[in-house]
């Protein structure tokens, strides 16, 4: 399989990440790299920072996340998952625990232990404990945490460009960054009302949006 070349971003870099069970049925088509690309831009996020909060280091962190990109590709190769079964975010949790137990039992492995001090497999051996079910269909509150914050993460995204850049501005000082409206009124030379308006305009549209990506997961596979 050939991942797109160009796939992997700089960790922290800014990416969209909510359901889009469309770029599944995509993936079936193996040499559909702007697919792949898509795919990855939708999830890379998610399964970098379920990783992280599961107790792996950022380069065990980023390589859980090529590794699950490769396991989804192979899987969608021999014909994808059970619709029946579970939904995309469950396959993909399911897939990504996986990913996260096989980098602690390296780190357990006595011949991949050279570089360990003593006493340090204890706590490896401590947090994989705490590693959901990896055959376990359901989703665990990390996943779904994560999942919820991508998927507004994806629906801020999408209505920056419906509105005006100074709606989206107000919105993002007086909203996603907390700061006072006196403080907001004079950084961006706007009125009180001014910004009560854009957070309420654009508000409604981020929740609209989330709810709309939340529908679309929900299809499970059909076109969005």
């Amino acid at each position: 399989m050939c991942v797109p070349n160009r796939i992997v971003p700089a960790v922290g870099a800014e990416d969209p990440a909510a359901t889009r069970s469309s770029l599944v049925r995509r993936l079936h088509h193996w040499a559909d790299d702007a697919g792949w690309q898509d795919f990855f831009d939708t999830y890379w996020k998610l399964l970098y920072a379920v990783a992280i909060k599961a107790g792996l280091s950022e380069v065990e962190s980023q390589d859980v996340v090529q590794e699950t990109v490769v396991a989804v590709a192979k899987q969608m190769r021999a014909g994808g998952y059970d619709r029946t079964k579970s939904s995309c975010k469950s396959w993909l949790c399911l897939i990504t625990r996986r990913r996260i137990i096989d980098h602690f039992r390296r780190r357990t492995d006595p011949r991949a232990r050279a570089g360990l001090q003593p006493g340090d497999d204890a706590g490896d051996t401590d947090l994989l404990a705490r590693v959901p079910d990896p055959a376990s269909l359901e989703p665990d509150p990390v996943w779904e945490e994560e999942w919820r914050k991508n998927l507004l993460d994806a629906a801020i995204e999408r209505v920056k460009s419906k509105v005006t850049p100074k709606q989206f501005q107000i919105f993002d000082l007086s909203v996603l960054r907390a700061l006072p409206v006196a403080d907001v009124t004079a950084l961006l030379k706007v009125n009180a009302a001014q910004v009560y308006l854009a957070r309420h305009r654009v508000g409604l549209l981020v929740k609209k949006e989330a709810h709309r990506l939340e529908v679309m997961a929900d299809r499970n596979g059909n076109p969005s």
